[in-house]
């Protein structure tokens, strides 16, 4: 069931009231007894629970797969040798080339 959000005319009193979607809507304050107003808000929104709502539940095979493989350190975050290789010579060709452009 909803809750209602409502405002008097007269008091300016603000107050929720839960209720049934098919009730009628309030007609008096209950602090004051005048005439109020069913405000509209933003809501909640929507809860989901239990599984099934996820992305993540629905993962494909090969993706659950290589998750298990990353988890068991078959994937190595580590640098492959000829990567480490290659970043090197970059750097010494980075460091060549500044010593040429260098002025005395």
């Amino acid at each position: 069931m909803p809750t209602y959000e409502y405002r008097c005319r007269d008091c300016g009193e603000k107050f929720d009231e839960f209720q049934k979607i098919s009730d009628p809507p309030l007609a008096k304050c209950p602090f004051c007894g005048g005439d109020v107003d069913r405000l509209i808000s933003g809501g909640l929104g929507v809860l989901f629970k239990g599984s099934g709502f996820y992305l993540t539940d629905y993962r494909s095979e090969s993706y659950k797969r290589a998750a298990e493989k990353d988890k068991s350190g078959e994937f190595s975050s580590k640098v492959s040798p000829s990567a480490e290789k290659s970043a090197e010579s970059e750097k010494a060709s980075a460091k060549d080339n500044k010593s040429i452009h260098k002025k005395d």
